[in-house]
């Protein structure tokens, strides 16, 4: 055998390989799938086997979305909810203000007092 014949059988184990890979990455994320329909997925893997290419290609652009998502929950990746976290201060002088009269009050120590502060100064929480 050749180089060239040698490149080439190399060349379309790779691409063989490649699209095995595509093809039970499809088949994994359908059955993992919950919200889409038993007869959806049989249909899928129907034309998944007779029309492989075009199908795996069709799959990938209409359900990419969803096979991204999928994928990052089974990691356990979970987008971060940020509603929790405080925000910094619009107005670092009323915060500085209600502080101050929290601790005239009482309500806070010094320690607090100043922590406050230095948050509503550099917006560091």
């Amino acid at each position: 055998m050749n180089f060239w014949g040698f490149f080439w059988m190399f060349l379309d184990i790779l691409f063989f390989v490649a699209y095995l890979v595509a093809v039970f990455y499809i088949l994994f994320d359908l059955f993992s799938d919950t919200k889409l329909n038993g007869w959806w997925k049989a249909l899928w893997i129907i034309f998944l086997f007779f029309v492989p290419f075009l199908t795996a290609l069709v799959y990938v652009v209409v359900r990419g979305r969803g096979m991204a998502e999928r994928t990052q929950r089974r990691r356990g990746v979970v987008p971060e909810d940020d509603s929790y976290r405080p925000r910094p201060s619009t107005n670092p002088a009323s915060d500085i203000a209600r502080a101050k009269d929290l601790l005239e009050s009482g309500a806070i120590s010094q320690g607090e007092f100043e922590a406050i502060k230095s948050k509503a100064l550099t917006g560091r929480y």
